[in-house]
């Protein structure tokens, strides 16, 4: 938490989320996200400054520091304003609606995000990041401020008629009123490829120029197309980008992880932070990875992932924290960056040696100050090719735990129902490919946690911080926790999971179902009610929703043999079709469950104890070949199966029949 800049808190000092807190003693009189600070402004009729981030934001604590702390800006933006903070990761909802307002109004969007609203939650102004003092072109706080009082109050009228036009035009946004009549084949799959293979960078993996953000839900949908194609320039591209982010400033060398993205085109200099959501989405591409080639270097990856997560993410009654910032004592990369001497001081001078040559540490670094492009003498470590040397693990180790001694970044300690699921998801997924019973169990851990802690009166809840949960659940905590269930049942068998993958499933088509439009409302009927209920389809830095909810619809029908469920998934194409065929490369977790779809794809069904070699052997084969489209079921008591000869016998059914049973785990290989 930064130090008090005023010794009397402000409102948020109640709230338990990290950035509340990080802004509790602000001068500014800040307020949380509440029926009383709407009542307030139009009891005082002043607009709303809301601003919105989250607490490993780089740019909102320079916000903070230049404005936010600062007395002069605090006094003019209390006398214009009733002033609001969100955490977006609290409260993804309302960022939602006037993240969309800003990329609409202004296009481009990020954080921190300002907004200037009435009390009726109608914004009229919208824009990111704004220093104290104009420069560079960006009006400046003390310039901004009175501009915005004049406006509210000699030019009402105009104020008020801009901020219906700006609802009216989100409206327009939500989704649409009717069923498309979207075919499905293969040729939108090919159209994604194809952009794709266009931007490719061939000399550093990744796509497009700087800044690369790694996007593991384009790389799994690359490892579909090569699945169903057998195209090696698909499964190249995947391979080249994979291993260059491994290798690359991106990932942390010293202590696993990857960074939040490259600010270069080579993967060199991260932007330091690290994200729950980033592990788990990476793991399930280096394990998918590891499938196809069987390479342990896609393995070994996937294990230092999850070390990391283990280690730093984990609390101790089971879940995952949100992130750790990429700042420490007030600059961004301090915590993981290393001048040579600094090195050459901790080791002896053979281990020294080792890893300025492997980690290529130069004397004057490589590492420019992001202002002025200077030379810091600092390093980011970063590799030519892995090396696996006792002697460098040694010296690495030897590096952590003196790193353990300094200032650490600060750590967001929510628990996120959506970000968990898709963590449970890697885990149980990698329990069963790399046969790590402490896998399986820390997801187990994770979804007791959710179960016991997160859920009041059945109802399903957001996030988790010192205690408190609060917000109702929106349709990624389904969505997400959905997907983390259904690996977690192919992991264990364990029929609690699934039947919890279909009560979710069935509120959400309950509650988050557009009866009219087809698809998912990303906020409950029953939740809070925004200014527009919005529907998203887009792919960013994670899956949507509406993706991820199209490929569970798929796999709970095949599992269930429930068709209403296939007739919610068909009605989530004719919704999303034309909008996904208009730009394939932005909708590529949908295009995974299109492939799907498009078939073939296969149901396998295991009859045996699951205690018994053979048995074991059978599963073992099933999971660990890369067959993305199928589910896989395991049928002890061999009800409506036969076993043949006593012993484990597999059945593999696939576009609408059954191939003949087969008790060998390499027969079953065949068919696979």
């Amino acid at each position: 938490m930064n130090k008090p800049k005023t010794l009397t808190p402000n409102k948020l000092i109640a709230e338990k989320s990290p950035y509340l807190q990080q802004h509790a003693y602000n001068p500014v009189q800040w307020h949380p996200w509440s029926d009383e600070a709407f009542e307030k402004a139009k009891r005082e009729d002043r607009p709303i400054f809301l601003s919105i981030g989250y607490s490993t934001c780089h740019w909102c604590h320079v916000m903070e520091h230049e404005s936010f702390e600062d007395d002069e800006v605090a006094k003019l933006m209390n006398d214009a304003f009733v002033s609001i903070k969100v955490d977006r990761e609290e409260r993804p909802d309302i960022d939602n609606v006037y993240m969309t307002a800003c990329q609409m109004l202004t296009g481009s969007g990020g954080w921190p995000l300002t907004v200037i609203m009435t009390p009726e939650k109608k914004p009229f102004f919208v824009g990111t990041y704004y220093p104290k003092q104009s420069r560079y072109g960006r009006i400046g706080m003390v310039e901004l401020i009175p501009k915005i009082k004049e406006l509210w109050i000699n030019k009402r009228d105009e104020v008020l008629e801009s901020s219906d036009h700006i609802v009216q035009h989100l409206s327009q946004t939500t989704g649409s009123d009717a069923l498309g009549e979207y075919d499905v084949n293969e040729n939108i799959l090919n159209s994604g490829f194809e952009m794709f293979n266009s931007r490719f960078d061939k000399v550093h993996g990744g796509f497009g120029d700087a800044p690369k953000f790694p996007t593991p839900h384009n790389l799994l949908f690359l490892l579909r197309y090569w699945k169903r194609y057998k195209n090696e320039n698909a499964l190249e591209m995947v391979e080249k980008t994979l291993q260059s982010m491994r290798l690359g400033g991106i990932y942390d060398q010293i202590g696993f992880g990857f960074h939040r993205y490259s600010t270069d085109s080579e993967w060199l200099v991260p932007h330091f932070e690290k994200m729950l959501y980033d592990q788990a989405m990476l793991c399930l591409v280096y394990i998918e990875a590891y499938q196809i080639t069987k390479n342990d270097f896609y393995k070994k990856t996937t294990e230092e992932i999850i070390t990391y997560v283990l280690r730093d993410l984990t609390f101790k009654e089971g879940g995952f924290y949100c992130a750790e910032d990429a700042d420490s004592e007030g600059v961004e990369g301090k915590f993981y960056v290393w001048k040579e001497d600094e090195i050459r001081k901790i080791l002896s001078k053979e281990e020294a040696d080792l890893i300025v040559k492997v980690f290529n540490v130069q004397r004057d670094g490589n590492y420019r100050e992001e202002s002025t492009r200077e030379m810091t003498g600092d390093n980011i470590f970063h590799l030519k090719e892995l090396i696996d040397k006792p002697s460098l693990e040694s010296a690495r180790e030897k590096l952590f735990n003196e790193r353990e001694k300094r200032i650490h970044p600060h750590k967001d300690k929510k628990i996120l129902t959506s970000w968990n699921g898709l963590m449970i998801a890697a885990l149980a997924k990698a329990s069963g490919i790399f046969e790590n019973e402490k896998y399986l169990n820390t997801a187990k851990q994770a979804f007791e946690f959710i179960s016991s802690k997160m859920i009041k009166d059945r109802i399903l809840l957001h996030s988790y911080c010192e205690g408190e949960v609060k917000v109702i659940a929106h349709l990624d905590d389904y969505a997400f926790l959905i997907w983390g269930l259904l690996e977690l049942y192919e992991a264990s068998f364990e029929e609690r999971y699934l039947k919890a993958a279909i009560d979710f499933n069935e509120y959400l088509l309950k509650y988050f179902w557009d009866e009219n439009g087809g698809g998912f409302y990303f906020t409950s009927s029953v939740g809070e009610q925004l200014l527009v209920r919005q529907k998203e389809i887009y792919d960013g830095a994670i899956p949507s929703g509406n993706s991820v909810c199209f490929l569970n619809l798929i796999k709970l029908a095949k599992i269930t043999e429930d068709s209403k469920l296939d007739d919610y998934a068909n009605k989530m194409i004719r919704a999303f079709g034309e909008k996904v065929k208009s730009a394939p490369i932005a909708y590529t977790q949908f295009l995974s469950g299109l492939d799907y779809i498009i078939g073939p794809s296969s149901e396998i069904v295991i009859i045996g104890d699951e205690k018994s070699e053979d048995t074991k052997k059978m599963l073992t084969t099933a999971r660990k070949e890369f067959v993305p489209n199928k589910i896989l079921l395991l049928n002890p008591k061999g009800k409506h199966f036969l076993k043949i000869d006593g012993k484990a016998t597999a059945y593999v059914c696939q576009n609408y029949s059954c191939k003949r049973p087969v008790t060998d785990a390499d027969s079953l290989l065949q068919f696979l």
